[in-house]
């Protein structure tokens, strides 16, 4: 079963939030958009993602015996982030993609000017969404709410993927290892680091069990970083991007992947070292959909490795 099946129930729980904020009361309801900056949206969102950061989001919470609906608000900030992100990347002075995910990327159908604010829109309400979370809640999760939306914002801000995107198109070969380094953690590692350790926040783990969320994503995040590079490498539209192959050899690549997941699957371990404790006094669902979500955690950091063969 690979991760599209696995994760499943989850990606439906995304799915229909996404959708959510489009309907009548929703963050993005119709009769607070323009129609057509509202359709923009709607179609960058649904470009046949795999839900990835999200998904890890929730599945952390579970993993933690927590309940993931508290956590789906900051899932849905992660998703919509991410694809502003996408967008952003796609524009003429960035990457000038016409094509994303085998289909013409937003700025390529709706236009650059309009792309610019399709993406601005996207991050402006990853932001009101993550807030959503505290709105209703009670005081403790209140405040894993505000500790979770801290992380997103560090995640999100100069120091995390808008600082790592930074180094990336300003840097010009050769490269060296560290800026490929800091590109990969910060570009693409941050983000999925963030939906982790939220995660585990709103699932209320202990500060061993965030700290080792956190090392999972991040180490989950620089071998995704580097089967991706892996697997561009033959794409002659690719060519002279920075890449980990920049800086090593195909060979010594998979062997980093390799460590990275090995260093995920460790921190994983310690996550799961925790969640014993935490499955006392909670009911025989939570117990057991931490069961699932930790495996689905170990599947991911493993398909790493297949990916990279």
């Amino acid at each position: 079963m690979d991760f599209v099946d696995q994760a499943g129930p989850l990606r439906e729980l995304v799915e229909d939030g996404l959708a959510g904020l489009f309907a009548p009361g929703g963050l993005l309801a119709a009769d607070s958009v323009p129609v057509e900056l509202g359709d923009a949206m709607r179609y960058a969102l649904a470009g046949g993602g795999k839900r990835l950061r999200p998904v890890l989001c929730l599945a952390t919470c579970q993993a933690v015996c927590g309940d993931p609906v508290p956590a789906l608000p900051f899932a849905l900030a992660i998703e919509l982030l991410h694809n502003y992100t996408l967008v952003h990347d796609d524009l003429p002075c960035m990457d000038d993609d016409a094509m994303r995910r085998g289909r013409p990327s937003v700025q390529a159908k709706f236009g650059e000017a309009q792309a610019v604010l399709v993406g601005d829109a996207l991050q402006a309400a990853a932001f009101r969404a993550a807030l959503v979370g505290a709105a209703d809640s009670g005081e403790s999760a209140r405040l894993r709410a505000v500790l979770a939306f801290d992380r997103f914002a560090e995640a999100a801000g100069a120091g995390g993927v808008v600082g790592g995107q930074w180094v990336d198109v300003t840097s010009v070969p050769p490269h060296p290892a560290e800026r490929v380094r800091h590109v990969h953690e910060h570009k693409t590692g941050d983000l999925i680091r963030c939906a982790c350790e939220t995660g585990a926040i709103c699932g209320g783990a202990p500060v061993a069990a965030r700290s080792a969320a956190a090392r999972y994503g991040e180490r989950l995040g620089f071998a995704f970083q580097i089967v991706d590079d892996l697997l561009d490498s033959s794409d002659p539209d690719k060519a002279g991007e920075l890449s980990v192959l920049s800086v090593v050899t195909p060979e010594r690549a998979r062997e980093l992947a390799a460590d990275c997941t090995r260093e995920a699957l460790s921190a994983l371990s310690e996550l799961r070292a925790c969640a014993p404790a935490a499955r006392d006094g909670v009911s025989a669902d939570l117990a057991s959909s931490s069961v699932a979500a930790a495996a689905l955690l170990e599947a991911l950091a493993r398909d790493q490795l297949a990916r990279s063969r």
